[in-house]
């Protein structure tokens, strides 16, 4: 298993929590959220049934993940997030949609992968706008780097897909290189670089802003081969 990396990818910022936020962090978690355990999750326990498996990791405000387990009610989605806004946010919506297939996990997404999933127990993973920690000095923040995406790739099964967004072109060509790197995965690019648009991403408030400052957006995805 890669090394874990010491240095966080992100910084615990004092967002404000709202009071309906607070009320839903107290009130919905034990539903839907799953507290730490340094043992992989039994899944199918979990969710009551044997079915699909999507993992996003730093959802935000929830709007992909919500937007997804809205759709797709035969497919199970487990979130990865550190901020408890963005996090009270979705406990909501989930609420509101009366979801079955969502679960939460506030923890560090590496540590998640690390320790909290099994090998081969997932279909698709989601990495959205992650921060690119756009000065020289934090690059080594950023969260997908090789250790990162060798922990990815022994999480799906194979022909499961790694799917990554980000409007900050040098993190682009940082991912392009790790991903290539990794005999795990096989770019599903057909000219090895960037895809389109994968339909199943709503517009979220990272990427407007993006489009607002002029940054073109870049989608990559990879599939998971071998055993």
């Amino acid at each position: 298993m890669p090394e874990l990396r010491t240095i966080r990818s992100y910084v615990l910022r004092g967002g404000r929590v709202t009071a309906a936020q607070t009320r839903a962090l107290e009130a919905l978690w034990p539903h839907y959220g799953i507290d730490r355990s340094d043992e992989p999750l039994d899944l199918d326990r979990i969710f009551g049934r044997r079915a699909r498996r999507c993992l996003e990791i730093g959802f935000g405000a929830g709007e992909v993940i919500g937007a997804l387990a809205e759709a797709n009610r035969d497919v199970d989605y487990l979130g990865v997030e550190v901020h408890r806004p963005g996090i009270g946010r979705l406990l909501l919506r989930a609420a509101a949609a009366q979801l079955r297939n969502l679960r939460v996990i506030e923890r560090d997404a590496v540590e998640v992968l690390a320790h909290g999933l099994a090998d081969g127990s997932l279909d698709e993973i989601l990495v959205f706008f992650p921060d690119p920690w756009h000065k020289k000095r934090h690059v080594k923040r950023r969260l997908v780097d090789a250790r990162f995406v060798a922990l990815a790739a022994a999480k799906l099964r194979p022909g499961g897909v790694l799917r990554l967004a980000t409007d900050w072109e040098p993190y682009a060509e940082q991912m392009l290189a790790v991903c290539a790197a990794e005999p795990g995965l096989r770019t599903l690019s057909p000219d090895g670089t960037y895809v389109g648009r994968p339909a199943l991403r709503p517009p979220t408030r990272f990427e407007r802003r993006g489009e607002r400052l002029g940054h073109r957006v870049r989608d990559l995805a990879y599939e998971r081969v071998g055993a």
